[in-house]
This record gives structure tokens, C-alpha cells and sequence, in this order.
């Protein structure tokens, strides 16, 4: 019981507490009806592509999937969520659970990771790999 990442466990706890209370709340309802009110199609690749990109690195890319995925449809959803979210996490380090692990890992070694250190490499990781994605996924067709 020693070895368990009680700090983390919580956070990841919490993270399923909070996207369930939104959903329940209707705050998810309301959001995706204003991104829909503002013309982007979230059934379409592209816009699905951008709001997942944008969204993983403002509430981490779990949490964005688990609140996109009910309402992307289409043979390309899955693909672009998974994608997107993943490489989208690399941008910043709250863009990914993964980042926070490895820079709470690397402070106890005596290894400072801030967030220009990290996005000195994941800005562009993140461009390349994203743009990559985007033509294999044909973002622009």
C-alpha cells in the first residue's frame, strides 16, 4: 500500500467525479449545443480535430475524449479522438495525465521540468505529429 500514487489516484477520481457531475448538471449538454450554435459540426473530421485539440489541453486529453465521445459520430470519430487527444497532450504539460506523472517523477529526482522547459519539446512534437494526423486522417477533404 506504500508504493500506491495516493495523490494521483485522487486526481484521477476526481477526474471522473467532475466529468460525471457535468454531465449531469447538463453543462456538457449546453456546451456542445454552443459549439454547435457557432457552426462547428462536431460530426464533421475537421472541427472534431480542433475542438479536441483545444479542449485535451485545457481539461487534459481523458477528460476531453470522455466528454467528445457522446456526441462524435461518424467512421473517422474514433480514430481523430484517439489521435488528436493523444499527440494533442504533448502541447503543454496539463495536456496529458502522462506529462503531470513524469514531471511530479522527475521533481523528486531533483529534475525541474517547468512549462518552458516542457514546451520547448512538446510545441513541436505537437505541430509535427498533429500535422501528420491531420493528412493521414484527411482533416481536409
Amino acid at each position: 500500500m506504500g508504493l500506491v500514487d495516493w495523490e494521483l489516484l485522487v486526481l484521477f477520481v476526481g477526474l471522473f467525479i467532475v466529468n460525471h457531475a457535468l454531465a449531469q448538471s447538463g453543462a456538457t449538454a449546453l456546451a456542445i449545443d454552443w459549439i454547435a450554435g457557432q457552426g462547428i459540426a462536431l460530426g464533421d473530421a475537421g472541427p472534431l480535430f480542433m475542438v479536441t485539440l483545444v479542449l485535451s489541453n485545457l481539461v487534459s486529453n481523458v477528460p476531453a475524449v470522455m466528454l467528445l465521445l457522446p456526441v462524435a459520430e461518424g467512421a473517422h470519430a474514433g480514430p481523430t479522438l484517439a489521435l488528436v487527444s493523444t499527440l494533442a497532450g504533448n502541447l503543454f504539460i496539463v495536456g496529458s495525465i502522462a506529462n503531470i506523472i513524469v514531471v511530479d517523477a522527475a521533481r523528486r529526482q531533483g529534475i525541474e521540468i517547468d512549462w518552458r522547459r516542457h514546451a520547448r519539446i512538446g510545441v513541436p512534437v505537437t505541430v509535427v505529429t498533429l500535422t501528420i494526423a491531420a493528412a493521414w486522417l484527411g482533416v481536409n477533404r
